[in-house]
């Protein structure tokens, strides 16, 4: 099988850990007798520093000829980078925002997962982190208040600001679904997370939300506010199967349960249209303190790269490899310098790219 891949490096750590991934992808194409085809684009800080702008039309059409995209990471120091002076449509973010709606990229995937290795880390209770714990939030993305109307005016002698958060049935209706089918695959329990005593458009996302659950009898739908979501997700993690929501809720959300883990520099993500075509990435950021250096922790993109073999090419037997590497070079005591602790065997990004690949 051939798998046309677009590779987007990004910024900082991003270059870094998605050589690794192609390293592992590499070594999964050659074992299962697969051809890797990779084209890299820019986006982010690069795309400016070369083409003036975070993400060129160019760029977009190169993307959507893929059969999936992989990405690092973009942005830089907000602080000190000069790509922060720049207008918020003309920074590095707003490359993201603008490939998630021109390839319609409405689902994002985040699996949050307690390697049993790790669990030191967590920041949780022993009593409550022994539980473990395995969810993945099903967030919405391209609509909600990052994508409404929005403006700031001067209305009696103040500045006032307005952002809109505009929801349609239709919109609602397809996150559901892919909540709905990938709880199908999972543990079949669907916690639909919105704030439906206070707002409109949450009050419609439950109403649609009950009426996908009647297509899908096998799973059990239940129904949280998001304000009690976010302690229960400290309270109680195992209860969660798939969390489903939309866009502001999920990005807190996912952050939340990121940070439980004990390191965001293991979590994957996908973000994925009606079709099998996805953009894969890890939760975390480009890391510009510490990028060429060879520290960064590569498992979160190549975790990234097991989801994208999942979902985009339906090639399980290939994921559960590399998702049984990542276990067994934990269980064999190798970490990266952010998940490391007192007796383990501490490694660079391109060595723990070696480890997995060994182990494939």
């Amino acid at each position: 099988m051939v798998l046309n891949i677009t590779c987007i490096p990004g910024d900082g750590i991003g270059p870094e850990i998605v050589a690794q991934a192609k390293k592992v992808l590499d070594k999964v194409g050659e074992k299962y007798g697969h051809e890797m085809k990779y084209t890299d684009i820019l986006m982010g800080g690069a795309s400016i520093d070369a083409c003036g702008e975070p993400l060129t039309d160019e760029a977009i059409e190169t993307a959507k000829a893929a059969d999936a995209v992989l990405m690092g990471s973009i942005g830089g120091n907000t602080s000190t980078s000069p790509w922060y002076k720049l207008p918020p449509e003309k920074r590095p973010e707003a490359g993201l925002l603008k490939i998630r709606k021109a390839l319609n990229l409405f689902a994002n995937l985040r699996p949050a997962y307690l390697y049993q290795e790790l669990a030191a880390a967590c920041p949780l209770k022993e009593e409550i982190s022994k539980a473990g714990f395995d969810m993945l939030i099903m967030r919405e993305l391209t609509g909600g208040l990052y994508f409404g109307e929005r403006k700031t005016i001067e209305e009696n002698g103040e500045l006032k600001a307005v952002d809109t958060l505009t929801y349609s049935e239709s919109e609602i209706r397809r996150i559901a679904i892919k909540g709905f089918e990938i709880a199908r695959k999972r543990r079949k329990k669907v916690t639909s997370v919105d704030k439906a005593n206070v707002l409109d458009s949450s009050r419609l996302w439950r109403k649609v939300v009950n009426e996908v659950a009647l297509d899908y009898p096998d799973v059990t739908v239940e129904h949280m506010l998001v304000d009690n979501c976010a302690m229960q997700l400290v309270k109680d993690p195992a209860q969660f199967d798939v969390i489903l929501t939309e866009n502001m809720f999920g990005d807190i959300l996912s952050d939340e349960a990121s940070m439980v883990t004990g390191s965001i520099g293991m979590l994957s993500s996908a973000s994925l249209n009606d079709s099998k075509f996805g953009l894969y990435e890890p939760s975390h950021g480009s890391a510009p303190d510490i990028a060429g250096q060879n520290i960064a922790n590569p498992i979160a993109t190549i975790l990234s790269a097991a989801m994208m073999l999942r979902y985009s090419f339906d090639l399980d037997k290939e994921a559960d490899a590399i998702e049984g590497a990542v276990r067994q070079v934990l269980k064999d005591g190798y970490r990266t310098i952010d998940i490391y602790s007192e007796g383990m065997n501490k490694v660079s990004c391109s060595e723990m790219g070696d480890l997995l690949c060994d182990r494939i």
